[in-house]
């Protein structure tokens, strides 16, 4: 991880660093991209915690969620998978999207994990986005409504939800008027102020995550 933040500090691009340190440790594919989501300049570094803020920050406000990127992060975690910690603090998976969601045994229980970790919070409203352009998206929606309903019953909630399909949440984030809860590089180099929110619930709720912390690696 030092070598590779060592070249991208001095403007080299991502493709051919991940490839020379790569090669050099001899690193599986798995071990790149685990690597390569981690990473950041340590200018990218500075400018994200400058514009970082808490959950307890945003008590009555509202929030934007990126919500493929929370909830499959807490998922990972919930399963026993592998939670990376990265250089700018994140929590991120080695899972990804390509196209295609699938509920998985954990969906559920991950989500009553965030919703729970919200209501403590007393967060006044949730934006949760997901890609339309993901199959599966309008079952996770329906489901994610369902919960909602059910906890509503009999107990009226202090935090209301908006769950929205996006052709492109990264847009809809980066110019998100309140805080924003994502890992994703790309809107955390855009946006407003963020929060670590897969790291404040993973730490509060699932403490025996598997964690793997990258931050040790220092530039010089």
């Amino acid at each position: 991880m030092a070598d590779f933040a060592w070249l991208l500090n001095r403007g080299y691009a991502h493709p051919s660093s991940l490839k020379l340190v790569g090669d050099h440790y001899r690193l599986t594919a798995r071990q790149r991209l685990a690597v390569r989501r981690s990473a950041c300049t340590d200018e990218a570094r500075a400018a994200r915690r400058a514009r970082q803020t808490s959950l307890a920050a945003q008590r009555g406000g509202a929030i934007g969620i990126d919500g493929y990127n929370l909830l499959i992060t807490v998922e990972s975690a919930l399963s026993g998978g592998l939670v990376l910690i990265g250089r700018d603090g994140c929590y991120r998976d080695l899972a990804s999207v390509h196209g295609t969601y699938r509920k998985v045994s954990e969906t559920t229980a991950a989500l009553h994990l965030i919703m729970d970790h919200l209501d403590a919070a007393t967060v006044g409203h949730v934006d949760w986005y997901l890609d339309r352009p993901v199959s599966n998206s309008g079952q996770l929606k329906t489901l994610i409504a369902e919960l909602l309903e059910k906890r509503d019953e009999g107990t009226p909630r202090a935090t209301t939800w908006n769950i929205e399909l996006m052709d492109s949440p990264d847009a809809v984030l980066a110019s998100y008027p309140a805080a924003v809860a994502t890992s994703d590089s790309a809107v955390l180099d855009s946006c407003g102020p963020w929060l670590n929110l897969a790291r404040e619930i993973i730490e509060a709720r699932i403490p025996q995550a598997w964690c793997l912390d990258l931050r040790a690696g220092r530039t010089v």
